[in-house]
């Protein structure tokens, strides 16, 4: 248990990094706010550590900042880390709890890569880790899982997790734009990093996703072991097809125990299309929205900002308050993840109904030749229509009954052999809500 922390005795903040989001933490903490009504000490922020001290940071004093982060972290009560990437902190977040600090952090990559090693570190030292705005921004999911339906049974855990992808998605939809036109909108409007290989391939997303697994199921999943696609493939074709059809494509994460086996649980993050009568169609710009469904509290949906300096710096100082009380109270909150018997299944297991459009030629027997395809392999179809024509082929809209995403994706391996009779591309996504 920790060290109750002395009367009046305020509580040593240390800050490392000082970017958009960190910036906004530091201007928060150091404008006058008052946080010690909610913890019964005052906070008193130490130093702020940064590369370069010769950077104009408006509304921060300068003589805070540092560019010694191991002296830092060796004196605070209270570590909060908004540097990013795993090195260097990894090895300061451990020398911190080694120290007897409590650590907030806003590194979804860092806990997806190294998150057993870090919970491990912060059980062993006796000190907290928190990390709500590693998933979601301003959005309190993270306290959800971890303490609020703890004591249920969660079922799935599915939504919009990155808002660069949903604000390119909702433009290519709702304007007609390309890709590449509605990325180039995103890095305008700041959206978008100018190197988007994060978001928009689905890193960042899949790290999330390790998160929400982890927490909602009580294991430790890591982040390359999620199943992950990217948006980059998306086309205006696949928008007005999904739209044609009544769905909208968004990029989803999802992670659900396998009904065969559930101590396997499946995540994945892959473009998907959903219902437009579905809450997650309505998610627009740069929102996030989760749903979490467990046995007892039954569908829960959390909506709000994902991203952007200001809604995550106030999930750092939310969770900033919550470890400076139980410091105030000389206890820390274990981490929930346990090691277990559930693991991560593999990524050909998930469940889930599948859109299939492929041209092929416009002669008889043709369409029996797919179905006989999707049935060797059980996968049942579901609906089947036919989209623009010509002469001598013909575009089909193919839905499939819940199977083995590992099965539909044999199914399209094999119709591509099909030369004869299957033209061109053939584009796969998953349908929620089947």
């Amino acid at each position: 248990m920790d060290d109750v922390i002395a009367v009046n005795a305020p509580i040593r903040v240390a800050q490392l990094g000082c970017g958009t989001v960190g910036s906004h933490v530091a201007r928060l903490l150091l404008s006058g706010t008052d946080l010690s009504a909610h913890i019964g000490h005052p906070l008193q922020v130490t130093g702020i550590a940064v590369r370069h001290l010769d950077k104009a940071r408006p509304g921060i004093d300068p003589a805070l900042l540092t560019t010694d982060s191991e002296s830092l972290v060796d004196d605070a009560d209270v570590v909060v880390e908004v540097i990013g990437g795993i090195e260097p902190a990894r090895t300061l977040i451990l020398r911190a709890m080694a120290h007897g600090a409590s650590i907030v952090t806003a590194n979804k990559a860092l806990l997806a890569a190294h998150g057993p090693e870090l919970y491990a570190s912060a059980e062993a030292n006796g000190v907290d880790l928190y990390f709500e705005a590693a998933v979601a921004g301003a959005i309190p999911i993270i306290r959800p899982l971890r303490e609020s339906l703890v004591g249920d049974e969660i079922l799935c855990v599915k939504g919009i997790v990155n808002g660069t992808t949903n604000f390119i998605l909702d433009e290519m939809t709702n304007s007609g734009m390309s890709f590449a036109d509605a990325l180039g909108l995103a890095q305008e409007l700041g959206f978008a990093e100018p190197d988007p290989t994060a978001d928009v391939e689905g890193f960042d997303a899949a790290a999330k996703a390790s998160l929400l697994a982890s927490l909602g199921f009580r294991t430790q999943i890591l982040g390359d072991e999620v199943s992950r696609d990217g948006i980059t493939s998306v086309t205006t074709d696949d928008i007005e097809a999904a739209n044609r059809l009544g769905y909208v494509i968004k990029l989803l994460a999802c992670a659900k125990p396998l009904d065969a086996d559930p101590t396997q649980i499946s995540v994945w993050v892959r473009p998907t299309m959903v219902p437009l009568s579905h809450p997650l169609a309505n998610v627009h710009g740069g929102n996030n929205a989760i749903f979490v469904e467990s046995r007892n509290a039954g569908r829960l949906m959390f909506m709000g900002p994902g991203a952007g300096g200001a809604p995550t710096a106030s999930a750092v100082l939310g969770d900033l308050v919550t470890v400076a009380r139980n410091r105030v109270a000389g206890v820390h909150l274990p981490p929930t993840m346990d090691s277990g018997s559930r693991r991560a299944a593999s990524h050909g297991d998930a469940m889930t109904s599948a859109y299939i459009a492929l041209t092929v030629a416009d002669s008889p027997g043709v369409l029996a030749r797919i179905a006989s395809v999707f049935a060797a392999h059980q996968v049942s179809i579901s609906t089947v229509h036919q989209g623009p024509s010509d002469a001598r082929s013909a575009v089909l809209d193919i839905t499939t009954h819940c199977s083995r995403w590992g099965d539909v994706q044999d199914s399209v391996a094999e119709l591509k052999t099909l030369t004869d009779v299957v033209h061109g591309d053939i584009r796969v996504y998953a349908v929620e809500g089947n």
